[in-house]
């Protein structure tokens, strides 16, 4: 392995980021933040940005601030906050400071009276309609509101009666005035404050005013001492505002924004209001579903920090916008549970066997390894005994070609125990097969028996040591690479993305998992225990990822 091979690959990004240092920018500090709104559940979009922020201030030996933009409680919660922060610690990241954008309501306030002072801002009537009309387009210029030339003792008097609460949600806003004739329409005087009345998580009912999000955090990262503000592309248009904001303000400090392209994962969709109307509607089990790509629902299905972390730099940091491939995440994952994850046994749709020639009470306990290539992970007791279960597709009374598993007549290995023949085929009524005799042979435990070739191998386990359990089958929420192309994004939801299996057995050592567990399933799948539903009383688990990538099948 060369001694480049894991080192992180290079970015414009860190170029920027590492100039900066060699030019004592900013005293060669390096200081970033997270800045997620609280309205929803963090997504593996979500962890593109806290890999960048949190992995560029641990590079370069910085600090990163987690910040909640909590300035519209209307959708934001308690929850939100506390599932975020549970997030980016299960990622493995912790940060410098915790910050509201809250805590800098007095300041922010603050902020825009010195802009009114300064002739920057004034006090609107306009309504929202009304705006979007005198907003222009990009090939005409806007047109000025009436209410622009009020004077600045009018505009500082009305901005504090909208504080004080005396007027009406929606009745004005505050905007800043910079040039309605602007090429750039962020600059065409956007609104910086808006009245409403709604109980905020943090403050409770202390304002009815609150900034806009433009204003908040150009500012927010001033405050903080931010040094690079990293955003995904949707927010370079902001960037002059942002910038200006600053300029006006002559801030402390003046954080430089850079952009980065988005995730956009195939098969998945990232828009918070679609994965809540998803979670409302139930179409999904909540925002934790195995099957949602948010970062919970992620870890319930049992991704691992390393594979979204090892995803995440793997995709890179680009300037361009570009769609991922859904097989390059379940790679990521499939790699690390490969070489990490305890292997066990587990039969999804058993058939009973009856082998004719065990002793009747005998119960053996073969000692087995949990991982084929890492003795360190240890051994594990499995029991075999007179009656097993196997998967009923593990036998075939009519084969197909190359067919390698059991048949009447036929042997095959038993995984990591004895040779077996079937003898006879046992069927009720109805003529489905529900019973095998057959017979094993003594002499095989470890080794090939004498005389014959057995290519066929294949997992079972003890019928009266074995525990049940509820296999999950998860599969790809949508069934089309792009839902949101869809005139409706509902439509594309894959109806097999769920199958659950009720009957499924699964070896012994099992019975003392724990939650969140992570194994592979022999020759089935890698699963890891539920960490909602699952207990001592009723094993759940829930497939992660298949062995390899059957998809495209």
């Amino acid at each position: 392995m060369s001694s480049t091979e894991n080192q992180p690959s290079s970015n414009f990004i860190r170029h920027i980021i590492t100039k900066d240092i060699s030019d004592n920018k900013n005293n060669g500090k390096v200081i970033t933040r997270f800045p997620p709104e609280p309205n929803g559940y963090l997504h593996i979009g979500h962890a593109k940005s806290i890999c960048l922020n949190f992995g560029m201030a641990e590079e370069y030996n910085g600090n990163c601030n987690l910040r909640f933009d909590d300035t519209n409680p209307e959708k934001e919660s308690i929850e939100f906050m506390e599932s975020i922060e549970r997030d980016v610690q299960w990622l493995g990241f912790k940060w410098a400071n915790k910050h509201h954008a809250s805590d800098y309501f007095e300041q922010l306030y603050d902020f825009a009276v010195q802009l009114i002072k300064d002739g920057h801002a004034y006090v609107d009537s306009l309504d929202a309609e009304q705006i979007r009309e005198y907003r222009g387009t990009l090939t005409e210029a806007g047109k000025e509101s009436p209410d622009r030339s009020r004077t600045i003792e009018d505009n500082l008097a009305l901005f504090a009666a909208m504080r004080n609460g005396e007027y009406a949600d929606g009745q004005f806003i505050l905007r800043a005035k910079i040039d309605m004739a602007s090429p750039t329409i962020s600059l065409r005087d956007p609104a910086l404050y808006r009245i409403r009345r709604v109980h905020h998580q943090r403050t409770g009912d202390d304002w009815c005013l609150y900034p806009m999000y433009d204003f908040t955090h150009c500012l927010s990262d001033a405050i903080e001492g931010i040094t690079h503000s990293l955003c995904t592309l949707e927010f370079e248009a902001h960037r002059p505002l942002y910038d200006w904001v600053l300029d006006k303000l002559q801030t402390p400090s003046h954080p430089q924004q850079i952009e980065f392209a988005r995730l956009q994962l195939e098969y998945t969709i990232v828009s918070k209001r679609k994965l809540a109307q998803l979670v409302n509607e139930n179409h999904v089990n909540g925002w934790d579903d195995p099957r949602m790509p948010t970062i919970a629902g992620m870890r319930r299905a049992g991704y691992t920090p390393t594979s979204i972390r090892d995803f995440c730099e793997r995709i890179g940091i680009t300037k361009k916008d570009s769609w991922i491939e859904m097989a390059v995440l379940e790679n990521c994952i499939r790699e690390d549970l490969n070489d990490n994850a305890p292997r066990a046994m587990a039969v999804l749709e058993p058939l009973r066997l009856v082998i004719e020639n065990y002793p009747d009470d005998q119960v053996e306990i073969l000692e087995v390894s949990n991982h084929p290539q890492k003795p360190e992970l240890g051994t594990r007791k499995i029991p075999f005994s007179k009656v097993i279960l196997i998967e009923q597709d593990d036998f075939a009374e009519v084969p197909p070609p190359k067919f390698k598993r059991l048949i009447e007549g036929g042997e095959v290995r038993l995984r990591s125990s004895y040779v077996i023949k079937c003898n006879e085929i046992i069927k009720d009524d109805a003529g489905n097969i529900i019973e095998l005799r057959c017979s094993y042979d003594p002499a095989t435990l470890g080794k090939k028996p004498e005389g014959r070739k057995v290519k066929g191998v294949i997992h079972w386990v003890s019928e009266q040591q074995s525990h049940p359990a509820e296999l999950r089958l998860y599969d790809r929420l949508f069934n089309v690479a792009n839902p949101d192309s869809e005139d409706n994004f509902l439509d594309a939801i894959n109806s097999d993305s769920l199958k659950t299996l009720t009957n499924c057995r699964v070896e012994a050592s099992l019975a003392d998992a724990n939650s969140g567990d992570r194994f592979q399933f022999e020759r089935t799948a890698y699963f890891c225990v539920d960490s909602v539903d699952s207990s001592a009383e009723k094993l759940v688990f829930n497939r992660t990822v298949t062995l390899r990538d059957t998809w495209a099948k």
